[in-house]
């Protein structure tokens, strides 16, 4: 069974990516593996373009009190990006996340948590992605 240990990463995905994922395999001659370490590395090179043209944790002034502590999360799969769209519904909002040009993650949350975190097209979040679970986080 592979363990994280081992640097193995596992997600659910729809049918469609799934198909979708198989056929740029096929097309492209190139196994699942090599696909999404490309993708990773493309990641990570936008990452560093933002991270550079970004301000440091440290340098940015958080409006949570200094009582307060910050909490770490153990879920492994956090990726920074900027919100591109917010549906909003009676009871959950569905949140649309580009983590990367042309490149998005959609996360369906309650409205409460949408009103609460002040998430707008725009607002720089984090996506967690824990099991099935496709959770929004905000720095305070």
């Amino acid at each position: 069974m592979p363990r994280k240990e081992q640097g193995w990463i596992t997600f659910q995905s729809s049918e469609e990516e799934r198909n979708l994922l198989e056929q740029y395999c096929q097309e492209s001659q190139r196994s699942k593996t090599e696909v999404l370490r490309e993708l990773v590395r493309g990641l990570t090179q936008q990452w560093q373009k933002i991270s550079q043209n970004s301000p440091s944790v440290s340098e940015v002034k958080s409006p949570v009190p200094s009582n307060y502590q910050v909490l770490g999360i153990s879920a492994r799969n956090n990726i920074r990006g900027k919100v591109k769209q917010v549906l909003i519904g009676d009871i959950t909002a569905e949140v649309i996340v580009e983590i990367a040009p042309n490149v998005e993650i959609v996360s369906v949350i309650t409205k409460s948590s949408v009103e609460r975190f002040a998430i707008a097209p725009g607002k720089e979040v984090c996506v967690v992605i824990k099991s099935s679970d496709v959770m929004i986080a905000v720095e305070h």
